[in-house]
């Protein structure tokens, strides 16, 4: 991996395939999505940074092919999706806690991008800002993976949802997914838009993967919550505390990755996912898979990737593995 730049120097090599320990999963990966962490990562400016050497991706979606002797919740054949270090890849070894039940009526390609989107969005809404029927939502990047599953999950709470996006095709995506109105954030006027759309209020809760925070406290209610999932813009901010005191604002940080790594925290992980799992039986979250175009195959990765890092995209951008002998067409 030495002599990475970027996606473009990725390769696809083979391997022997894994042996899964006692308490793993092997599985055969059908789908892998792509996040724009692996991007820093393959740059080696991600904060978490594996050693040499190391596969790239994260979350993935396929089928059990083999259990270890203490792994028994999944049987061979079932189809799963995870999480785990590797995932541009055929096969992976794969622990109990970080799986579940491809939901019934999604594809693959579907389920190997819900497993940091969905509950980023559901735990920072429900969990952290206490999301309730009336609420004024307004969903920064509304198009994105993320923006799209805090779309539906505000919807699914009964909340009205103002969503931003850079270009007119990306707003029409946003209210597809239910999103009440949609706004250009690449416009400068777009705080007083959200006043003008609450009737003088403001957004009950702000959900923010970009790092707009000082700007969205011009149209913040009474108190207010942003919630700070992120900073896709590039740029961590600097906030004027005296604007947060003098609208009596609540700044909420959300790192889901550690809830699974904190003790008092493991009953929150299960309460998630039987959140998101029951919206998905209620046909109150749809499968948010980038179909502009089309990545099958591993040698598609660096192109998909690409695509997702120039903001080409909307939704999740996923990747199709065919097995071995598969065709690709």
């Amino acid at each position: 991996m030495k002599g990475i730049q970027g996606p473009e120097d990725l390769k696809v090599v083979g391997l022997p395939d894994p042996t899964p320990a006692a308490d793993e999963y092997l599985i055969q990966i059908r789908a892998s999505a792509t996040n724009f962490f692996d991007l820093l990562q393959i740059r080696g400016k991600y904060q978490n940074q594996p050693p040499f050497p190391w596969i790239s991706g994260m979350e993935f979606a396929g089928t059990i092919l083999a259990a270890g002797p203490s792994a028994k919740k999944f049987r061979v054949g079932d189809r799963v999706f995870g999480a785990k270090q590797g995932a541009y890849a055929t096969k992976i070894c794969v622990k109990e806690p970080v799986l579940h039940p491809v939901p019934e009526g999604w594809g693959f390609d579907d389920a190997a991008g819900l497993y940091v989107t969905a509950p980023t969005s559901y735990q920072g809404l429900v969990g952290r800002a206490g999301v309730k029927k009336g609420d004024w939502v307004l969903v920064h990047a509304g198009a994105g993976g993320v923006g799209l599953a805090a779309i539906q999950t505000a919807k699914y709470f009964g909340a009205k949802v103002i969503a931003t996006a850079s270009t007119d095709g990306k707003l029409e995506v946003c209210k597809r997914f239910g999103a009440d109105h949609a706004i250009d954030y690449s416009k400068g006027a777009w705080p007083k838009s959200v006043l003008d759309i609450t009737g003088g209020k403001g957004a009950d809760i702000i959900y923010d993967p970009v790092g707009l925070v000082e700007q969205s406290l011009k149209c913040i209610a009474w108190n207010g919550r942003i919630l700070i999932i992120g900073f896709a813009g590039g740029k961590i901010e600097k906030v004027a505390m005296n604007r947060v005191l003098l609208k009596n604002v609540s700044l909420v940080g959300l790192h889901w990755g550690r809830y699974t790594e904190i003790q008092n925290e493991k009953g929150t992980v299960e309460d998630v996912w039987n959140g998101i799992l029951g919206m998905i039986k209620d046909g109150g979250f749809r499968p948010t898979v980038y179909r502009g175009e089309e990545f099958v195959g591993l040698e598609s990765v660096p192109r998909a990737l690409k695509a997702l890092g120039a903001r080409e995209t909307w939704g999740k951008v996923v990747v199709s593995v065919p097995k071995e002998g598969e065709s690709k067409l």
